[in-house]
């Protein structure tokens, strides 16, 4: 009797262990064969999912920010909260999440840079990831703005700022190696007020 595979479940299981292995060792350090044997299987059956290392690393870090925006979106739908609360909610969610997340940052980071030397655009491949994140911001603070808690302001720049802080807040984590990133979190109370209704 053949045995029933879920691939939609060995995909995501596949991307979870692959995260996990080139947090640990970096992404030069991880090959088609590691990931395999960290998934229990075989790399033919390894390409019947993904081409290459680079796609897994890719597809990893989409599954990533997919499971981040799940958690937002939870945030956001709580009616309960005012718009500064969700705002500030999300965005202390974000930065303990990089936080918590440095060995990857720093792994990213490298992989950011080897982009750049191939003439590859970085910045393009971090928008692709990181837009749908700046959307649900500008509906909390357009939302803040209607229910008259924020000050009539460019949404546009509002939103800059807020996402410059999480900039921020990766590169003193990946960067400086900075272990309490308790000063980003003071500047965005600094945002929030500056943008608050008196």
């Amino acid at each position: 009797m053949a045995i029933v595979v879920e691939h939609d479940k060995r995909k995501h299981e596949i991307l979870e262990k692959s995260l996990e292995l080139f947090t640990r060792d970096g992404y030069d350090d991880v090959t088609f064969q590691k990931i395999a044997d960290a998934c229990g299987i075989t790399r033919t059956t390894l390409y019947i999912y993904f081409k290459n290392k680079k796609e897994i690393f890719t597809w990893s870090i989409k599954q990533m920010t997919d499971e981040l925006e799940v958690k937002l979106m939870k945030i956001l739908s709580d009616k309960n909260l005012t718009a500064q609360d969700c705002l500030r909610r999300i965005m202390y969610w974000i930065i303990d999440l990089c936080e918590q997340n440095r060995p990857l940052f720093n792994v990213l980071l490298i992989y950011l840079i080897n982009l750049q030397k191939m003439g590859t655009n970085a910045e393009e491949r971090v928008n692709r990831r990181v837009i749908r994140i700046k959307h649900l911001l500008s509906m909390i603070i357009i939302e803040g703005q209607k229910r008259g808690e924020f000050n009539k302001m460019p949404v546009k720049t509002i939103n800059n700022m807020l996402y410059s802080l999480v900039e921020s807040a990766i590169f003193e984590i990946a960067v400086l190696n900075k272990k309490n990133v308790s000063e980003v979190k003071m500047s965005i109370n600094l945002v929030i007020q500056g943008i608050l209704k008196v």
